[in-house]
């Protein structure tokens, strides 16, 4: 039996509808706005900022962190001021305050060792696409024939985060790869097809893959595909590419989220001088 849809359930999928939010957005806020009320067991347009409080808490003592409980108020924010038009109500709602960990990055021998430790054909060359591109996984696993541009040398990356799309290079060496790839495996639209060619590989595949390729390599540090990424955009930052341009190559909206990669470029920090090296200081004799 379908679970009939209420009138301000449906408001709200139309709010988000007219603000064009994406499909997975709107899912997971009518989910949390959902779970909000069956916590609380009454409808959401009856609970009040201590409700919202009230259930904030249950979620840390559950053990949620940050990462899992923004999107939940990101949630409730747009419920309160956008669907039910209480402003007021939103502005009280804070976003917890997030960890800012370094973010994992391989030096370049070990990407090469990740990338040769990966034996099946499709699941490598993806994974050199990911690393060539600096293309999240969502992205990738969505590629098609069309997208590889050879006359322009360039990637079109369709329907990205934000639903915005974009360009990113295409290298010499990578459009061999894929041509020498698209050969051998028969290609006719996905890029990276599923068991089923008519739908592409899942990101999960990729990630299973990821993990066996790390441990083939000898990797001790957490490698997910995300972390080719990462790792793209740092060593882009240690041969001199202009931050913009790398947050433009990446679809960052914020730079800030760009400038992450500056606090593990390596090989830029070991090229800045200290201010010591400017005096004359011998070692100190103990006293």
């Amino acid at each position: 039996m379908t679970k009939q849809t209420t009138p301000l359930r449906q408001r709200m999928i139309e709010d988000m509808t007219i603000r064009n939010m994406s499909p997975s957005t709107k899912k997971i806020y009518v989910a949390a706005v959902a779970n909000f009320s069956i916590f609380h067991g009454r409808s959401p347009d009856k609970l009040t900022f201590e409700d919202v409080r009230d259930y904030r808490l249950h979620l840390i003592s559950r053990g949620l962190k940050p990462n899992s409980i923004n999107p939940i108020m990101g949630a409730l924010r747009f419920f309160y001021r956008t669907t039910l038009g209480l402003k007021e109500v939103s502005e009280h709602i804070p976003y917890a305050r997030r960890a800012d960990p370094l973010p994992a990055v391989l030096a370049r021998d070990e990407v090469e060792r990740f990338l040769k430790a990966v034996t099946d054909l499709k699941m490598r060359t993806a994974f050199i696409t990911i690393y060539a591109a600096g293309l999240r996984v969502s992205e990738a696993v969505k590629l098609t024939g069309r997208d590889i541009d050879s006359a322009r040398m360039v990637i079109i990356i369709r329907h990205s985060k934000g639903r915005k799309d974009r360009f990113v290079m295409l290298s010499e060496q990578l459009l061999g790869i894929l041509r020498a790839y698209w050969k051998r495996a028969h290609l006719e639209n996905w890029l990276f097809p599923g068991p089923d060619p008519s739908r592409p590989i899942t990101t999960r595949s990729l990630e299973r893959a990821c993990r066996k390729a790390a441990e083939a390599a000898g990797l001790d540090k957490t490698v997910t595909v995300h972390t080719l990424r990462h790792s793209f955009a740092t060593h882009l930052l240690e041969q001199g590419v202009d931050i913009h341009v790398i947050q433009d190559l990446l679809g960052h909206r914020n730079i800030a989220s760009t400038t992450r990669y500056a606090r593990v470029a390596i090989n830029t920090i070991r090229q800045i001088q200290s201010p010591l090296e400017l005096l004359n200081m011998e070692m100190a004799a103990p006293t």
